[in-house]
């Protein structure tokens, strides 16, 4: 079997995924790829989807300022009033074309994942009312489409969730006007030095989406601004909290996986390191950077990890992955990956941004015996 990389770049200190195996490509493509769907949320609210088009003239595109200003593409899931109109898109046939190829995946169709079934409704009337906002950022090269199933989760429990493109570090982001970037920032060289200009755009890309949730007629009205967290996979697990640092508005923030490239300093508002641990080496912890930044976590604090994972896990790639019959290179299934990354990250919103209770953060529980607590 041919070794191929799923997930975000993790190389020492950005971030770069397991390998994965394809399997026999007769296998591949005589399974149906019309059935790809991501697993359904868990909450009681239909979930509804909105696309942002949005451009801070403020700045330069630091990737390549030949364009002009920033630009970014964001997925809204919200809670709805009703489950009406039609299911919203997963990705654009050329994202997925993109994804693929960058991760290095040839054995299926390279539209496939373009029709991958979502649960939330486009324009679905939304429910009346402040709901609290989590903001997600993806791995390195990942598109925000990665993180579908958790925001529909997060959204089908009352939260308004936006997932942001940083343009020019995923493999493929398609605008309105049909033109497609591609990630431009993983043609350098992975150094220290790249690391922290990819985390210093992302606090500057969700601060400008912030300023224009929150100055929106539109979505003002739904969002409660004294409730907002955001979580982040890989490279985007270490924006959040520099982003929390540079940004008093963010209130809770998880780390999915993503190694520390910026030091933290003195953060005090809660935070959650959610890593992988490979079942036969429990020891393990997913980065050194983790063990050195810990200290500077001065307000609530978790270190959990999921047994049997592997550093995508945390995203979509894996069901879906799991559904085109490849071999993944973990011991837990995708399915069971989804479960347990949305009960953490969203007891953790509902703790933090809500005051529920979450005794699922107070230590090992039986129902979710892969969850070790490191402190």
């Amino acid at each position: 079997m041919r070794t191929l990389i799923l997930g975000g770049l993790l190389a020492t200190t950005i971030t770069l995924a397991g390998a994965v195996s394809s399997a026999p490509p007769a296998a591949a493509r005589s399974l149906p790829y019309a059935a790809l769907r991501l697993p359904r949320p868990t909450g009681s609210h239909p979930v509804g989807a909105a696309t942002l088009s949005l451009a801070d003239r403020s700045r330069t595109d630091p990737w390549v300022p030949a364009s002009g200003a920033r630009r970014l593409m964001v997925s809204l899931r919200y809670p709805a009033r009703a489950a009406a109109g039609r299911h919203a898109p997963y990705m654009t046939p050329q994202e997925s074309a993109l994804l693929l190829e960058g991760q290095r995946v040839t054995d299926v169709p390279p539209d496939v994942l373009s029709g991958t079934r979502t649960d939330a409704f486009a324009a679905a009337p939304p429910l009346r009312g402040r709901h609290p906002l989590v903001v997600l950022s993806p791995g390195f090269s990942l598109p925000r489409s990665s993180l579908t199933s958790l925001a529909e989760d997060l959204a089908s429990r009352g939260y308004v969730v936006a997932v942001i493109d940083h343009t020019y570090e995923t493999f493929g982001t398609t605008f309105p006007d049909g033109h497609t970037t591609t990630c431009v920032a993983c043609e350098q060289r992975q150094t220290p030095e790249l690391a922290r200009k990819v985390v210093g755009g992302r606090v500057a890309d969700v601060s400008f989406v912030l300023d224009r949730l929150l100055g929106s007629r539109t979505w003002n009205g739904l969002i409660d601004p004294s409730r907002i967290g955001m979580a982040g996979h890989s490279i985007g697990g270490d924006g959040t909290a520099a982003a929390m640092g540079a940004d008093a508005r963010i209130r809770a923030g998880i780390n999915m996986d993503g190694a520390i490239n910026t030091p933290i300093s003195g953060l005090s508002r809660p935070f959650l390191l959610m890593g992988t641990v490979a079942a036969h080496a429990p020891d393990s912890t997913v980065d050194p950077s983790w063990n050195k930044e810990w200290p500077h976590l001065t307000g609530w604090r978790r270190w959990v990890t999921v047994a049997g994972t592997q550093h995508s896990s945390f995203t979509d790639l894996h069901p879906l992955a799991d559904q085109l019959g490849l071999d993944f290179g973990t011991d837990i299934s995708g399915v069971r990956a989804v479960q347990i990354t949305r009960a953490y990250v969203g007891a953790f919103f509902d703790l933090h941004l809500r005051h529920r209770p979450a005794s699922l953060l107070d230590g090992p529980s039986g129902g979710y015996p892969e969850v070790g607590f490191w402190n």
